[in-house]
């Protein structure tokens, strides 16, 4: 299929694929990643998209508002607006922006914000437009990184840094911790936000420190099953998940290449492998962006 290209032409952006229009959404609908987002989480709770909630507006997003539009007695004309955005129940609406967001609250907005969390570095869980107790946890910790009156409450101050740039980058330079070749890499998945690297390999191969540092976490954490959290200096951790054994306890401090522990399948695992993650200041970036 041809490239995506965007049009901006009174108040649309028309989608155009090949030498076909396929779709439309209002500027005021859903025209900014959040909004895309949050319109991919409610088309998704519909059937109707299974892509990955990934704010872009390509094919996949188009032909779900049609099909959506099409079951709703709807005109077919792949606009987002009003009409389609009611028709989608709480999760049309309201408006990211329009309230502060916070724990308990339900629709549009905070799907969005659940986005842009995500981005941020400090996932939620799926994206589902439900502040639940991890929204409140990673809203909580963005505050805190950011520098904002860390209240749970995202109003005009948090919504305005989550609108700037994502860290990106870790001030450390670390090693690959395990000589097998990576598979799931960071960033949306589905209706979540995978935030590492996995590396698939047999249960029991090496995993090595990616870094010198020290132990802050060994042990069993929830989905994570089996995790080593290391601490390199300067706000970097890096995070080793999933394995069938560890070889740290908190509080060692380790050169580079150290054994860690084993891979494994504990937590929320579908087979072996290493689910590594960094982060700096407690965001999670994308681990290729550290390893040399």
């Amino acid at each position: 299929m041809g490239a995506v290209a965007r049009i901006a032409c009174a108040g649309l952006i028309v989608l155009v694929v090949a030498t076909g229009v396929v779709a439309a959404a209002r500027a005021d609908a859903a025209t900014t990643p959040a909004d895309v987002a949050a319109l991919q989480v409610a088309l998704r709770a519909h059937g109707l998209y299974v892509g990955a909630v990934d704010g872009i507006a390509g094919p996949g997003t188009a032909a779900a508002i049609r099909a959506f539009q099409a079951r709703a007695g709807l005109a077919v004309d792949g606009i987002a607006g009003p009409a389609t955005r009611a028709a989608l129940g709480w999760r049309g609406a309201p408006p990211l922006s329009s309230r502060p967001v916070t724990t308990g609250m339900r629709g549009w907005d905070v799907a969005a914000v659940q986005f842009l969390l995500a981005r941020a570095g400090f996932p939620s869980g799926p994206f589902d437009g439900e502040a639940g107790p991890h929204f409140a946890a990673a809203l909580l910790g963005f505050q805190a990184r950011a520098g904002v009156g860390a209240d749970g409450v995202a109003g005009p101050a948090t919504l305005g840094r989550l609108a700037g740039p994502a860290t990106t980058t870790s001030p450390i330079p670390l090693r690959q911790p395990i000589a097998a070749a990576p598979g799931d890499g960071f960033g949306p998945r589905a209706a979540g936000f995978h935030t590492g690297i996995d590396f698939p390999a047999p249960e029991g191969t090496p995993v090595a420190a990616a870094g010198p540092g020290c132990v802050t976490f060994a042990g069993w954490n929830d989905g994570y099953g089996m995790l080593v959290v290391l601490s390199h200096g300067a706000g970097v951790t890096s995070w080793y998940a999933h394995l069938s054994r560890i070889a740290l306890r908190p509080g060692a401090c380790v050169a580079t290449g150290a054994l860690v522990g084993a891979v494994g399948a504990t937590g929320h695992a579908t087979g072996p492998h290493l689910h590594f993650e960094v982060r700096v200041r407690g965001a999670a970036i994308d681990p290729r962006l550290a390893l040399g």
